[in-house]
């Protein structure tokens, strides 16, 4: 089982991750198990475990000591037996420095430490996790691509990506949606550091919505100029231009 730990308030964590019994708490209306009673006898994934405040760092730290959690609303103990898996992007010992991260909870997940290389240092794995957000992609978005060539596989492997896999992801996502033939080029690509607001879209929104609303922010981001904004968005003058007549802008 997954849990971003990002998404955790304070409010929220002990009824996510420990459960509530009826009554508990206002819209408490019946009893409910939490994330670590769920995944009992299996394995717990704790993402983004930086992400925690102090407050719900101790109360992690008490049940991964205790081995057992208390329901919100409830005085009786419930024992769990997980595999626990945790990750950050952070540097824990220098948060630990700072005061910001329990050193006796890292002691206790850091049992075995598995480091990951940044994707600037993984050239090799880059072009697989491309292909594979491109099928994915295609597929969510109905459009009929195939490959990339081999330029926009160099350009890919030469760009820094600070953001790792989750920039790969969207980088590729914004290339699927504004491509219009059945090969990735290069200039596909979006790489520098603009406010691309449909990174994430909505299920709801259609291929063409998606569109206009990245032309939208692209002419916004450049006070109107298509020039600007065509190199935002790494298509040509011309090609964008029409797209802004068919969508009326």
């Amino acid at each position: 089982m997954h849990v971003d730990m990002g998404s955790l308030t304070e409010t929220l964590f002990e009824s996510e991750m420990f459960g509530h019994v009826k009554g508990a708490f206002t819209d408490a209306k019946e009893n409910r198990s939490g994330r670590f009673e769920t995944a009992s006898g299996g394995t717990l994934f704790l993402d983004e475990i930086s992400n925690l405040s102090l407050y719900m760092q101790s109360k992690l730290l008490s049940v991964l000591q205790k081995r057992e959690i208390t329901p919100v609303g409830s005085n009786k103990a419930i024992p769990v037996d997980i595999r626990l898996i945790s990750a950050t992007n952070k540097d824990l010992r220098q948060m630990i420095a700072e005061n910001l991260f329990r050193e006796d909870l890292m002691f206790r997940l850091n049992t075995i430490e598995i480091h990951i290389p940044p994707l600037r240092e993984r050239e090799g794995d880059i072009e697989r996790i491309v292909q594979y957000f491109v099928s994915f992609y295609a597929k969510k978005y109905e459009k009929p691509l195939t490959r990339l060539n081999s330029r926009a596989i160099d350009k890919l492997n030469q760009y820094g990506w600070p953001g790792n896999v989750r920039e790969l992801q969207h980088t590729v996502e914004k290339a699927v949606i504004l491509s219009e033939g059945n090969i990735l080029k290069p200039e596909d690509f979006i790489l520098s550091p603009v406010d691309f607001q449909t990174a994430s879209v909505s299920n709801q929104q259609t291929l063409a919505e998606i569109e206009k609303q990245a032309i939208q922010n692209a002419l916004s981001n450049n006070q109107g100029s298509v020039l600007k904004a065509s190199r935002e968005l790494g298509l040509a003058r011309q090609t964008l231009y029409n797209k802004i007549v068919k969508y009326g802008l």
